[in-house]
């Protein structure tokens, strides 16, 4: 799925299109698109505490579809993340100092 994403934000960026919404976003730059993240994940954390499933699915869509412009935009793949994940995958869950924070 985010691959998926990714794919499209890559090529509205490599072909802009005019009244295009991720065209709009690249335009506007980093700090727009790193706006509109922010605002999202807040907007699924609202909808999960609510317990409102359809609004979860939706903001969640808004929080990916975002997250895909904002890699496309830096240049981080989704390869990248994985490779990330995969390099967790195995390792102990108890964190034993700060350094290991972002361990699974």
């Amino acid at each position: 799925m985010i691959t998926e994403l990714y794919n499209q934000a890559i090529a509205r960026k490599k072909e802009p299109k005019t009244g295009s919404y991720t065209t709009y976003l690249f335009d506007k730059g980093l700090d727009k698109i790193l706006k509109k993240v922010g605002e999202e994940a807040t907007e699924v954390i609202i909808a999960a505490k609510n317990a409102d499933k359809v609004e979860i699915a939706n903001e969640a869509a808004d929080v990916f579809y975002h997250i895909a412009v904002m890699l496309a935009e830096t240049g981080v793949t989704p390869a990248d993340i994985q490779a990330v994940l995969d390099a967790r995958t195995g390792k102990q869950s108890h964190v034993h100092d700060r350094s290991e924070i972002n361990d699974y």
